[in-house]
């Protein structure tokens, strides 16, 4: 009976459910974890010469660094307050089980775990109008070339703590972290990629070791 419990657990964790009656959006909110690397990539190497046209190595690093680090800024409060918003109504929760809910009800879904483009392409481009907005061109270039480079490392984390078995000690705590927030602690832990926000922003109970002694 135990054993039997646990396949249909684990079933339910790795279930696809249908997301739109339309079988081409519904087939577009499925993705491939390797479609970030194909779409995004060739979208790095021409900002990458963009950039180095118009500034030293060291400028384009600093600039490509920070925007590294607005992409993570975005990743942990768009995590906190965007995914985990509590909409009003029946159309809310459609809302938030579209963004996120399914996620949660299913994280094992592995054509779930990374971004379908027809919602990281939206961001990009606001991303690019925001960036030639308020750095101009060609700053612009490098930062979001560091933006885009967070976005990619982020879907690439998210699919391996679901999906990988962890050797470095790097890897286990990202994992570690990440599945207290899916199993234990769902107000907390927000930072997938950059959990270090959840230290600076107060969004963890404890150290990852002792949270989970805690509730063993």
């Amino acid at each position: 009976m135990i054993s039997s419990e646990a396949g249909t657990t684990a079933e339910a964790l790795r279930a696809s459910p249908r997301l739109f009656d339309n079988p081409l959006l519904d087939k577009l909110s499925r993705v491939h974890w390797s479609i970030p690397l194909f779409i995004y990539t060739p979208v790095v190497a021409l900002l990458a010469w963009l950039s180095f046209r118009n500034f030293s190595p060291f400028a384009v690093i600093f600039a490509t660094a920070a925007g590294y680090a607005i992409w993570t800024l975005i990743e942990y409060f768009g995590h906190r307050y965007l995914f985990h918003a509590e909409f009003p109504g029946t159309w809310g929760a459609r809302v938030h089980f579209l963004i996120h809910g399914v996620h949660h009800d299913h994280p094992n879904d592995p054509l779930r775990l990374v971004m379908p483009p027809l919602l990281s392409g939206p961001i990009m481009l606001i991303a690019l109008l925001v960036a030639l907005v308020i750095f101009g061109r060609p700053l612009g270039y490098p930062i979001l070339m560091g933006f885009i480079i967070g976005y990619v490392a982020y879907d690439m984390v998210h699919y391996y703590v679901h999906h990988a078995t962890p050797t470095t000690r790097l890897g286990r705590y990202l994992r570690q972290v990440h599945m207290l927030h899916h199993f234990r602690e769902p107000e907390g832990y927000f930072g997938v990629s950059a959990p270090y926000w959840d230290v600076v922003f107060k969004t963890r109970s404890a150290s990852p070791a002792r949270s989970a002694r805690l509730r063993d």
